[in-house]
């Protein structure tokens, strides 16, 4: 009779205390290097047309120290460099489809999302945890004079591997690798005026500086940073 009271009260100990097991365990999963996000699917329309965002578009260097959501980030990404068709085809135009362009994001104040560095990975509309913590301020030193950016919500920060174009345009991927980087930041510009966010794109920084940030191994160059947040 004993034995059987000790172990429902140590069964009712464990199950009371699942819960908080549970919390803790993916409390510490998501600062966990290598951890998958999944995103909010991406929006095909919404309220306001692209001849209105178009007109909304402007260069954003005050923002208001507001969190931004889940899906802000996600759609933000997915307006870079999300799959819109299959197999593969992107929102932003490659040359040669050679899709050099890799795309990181830099969340402070994502809400549902802790604060980190991560890769976004298009195929499968996801992020990867690359580093835990919040690295924006790290980020605005990297950047030459453009303290404002310090309060802004989070950073999108593109990288491109030029070895992909090149092998199949040789030389001129140098010139048609920054040719992919606009036309994605065009396309970040315009999603976020359609969502009443601003960002503006940022090309002064010390590269090795921002590779050492993001921890890009040697394959990947910096190419761009565009803080994102509620504009003041």
């Amino acid at each position: 009779m004993l034995r059987q009271t000790a172990a429902t009260v140590l069964f009712a100990l464990a199950w009371s205390a699942a819960p908080f097991l549970a919390s803790v365990s993916v409390a510490g999963a998501q600062q966990v290097p290598g951890q998958v996000v999944r995103l909010p699917a991406p929006r095909r329309d919404g309220p306001r047309s692209l001849e209105a965002a178009l007109g909304a578009r402007r260069s954003t260097r005050a923002f208001a120290p507001e969190s931004l959501s889940l899906a802000d980030a996600a759609q933000l990404l997915w307006a870079a460099q999300g799959v819109n068709r299959e197999p593969r085809g992107r929102t932003a135009p490659s040359a040669g489809a050679t899709y050099p362009l890799e795309l990181y994001l830099l969340a402070g104040r994502v809400r549902d999302l802790p604060a980190g560095l991560y890769r976004y990975r298009p195929a499968t509309h996801d992020l990867v945890l690359a580093k835990g913590g919040d690295l924006r301020e790290e980020l605005v030193t990297t950047a030459v004079h453009q303290p404002w950016a310090t309060n802004a919500a989070l950073f999108l920060v593109f990288a491109a591997a030029y070895e992909r174009t090149a092998a199949r345009y040789g030389e001129r991927a140098e010139r048609y690798v920054p040719m992919d980087v606009g036309h994605a930041a065009e396309n970040v510009y315009l999603q976020a005026a359609a969502l009443d966010l601003g960002t503006t794109f940022q090309g002064a920084f010390v590269d090795t500086a921002v590779s050492r940030v993001l921890g890009l191994p040697p394959a990947e160059r910096p190419l761009g940073i565009m803080p994102v947040g509620r504009p003041r």
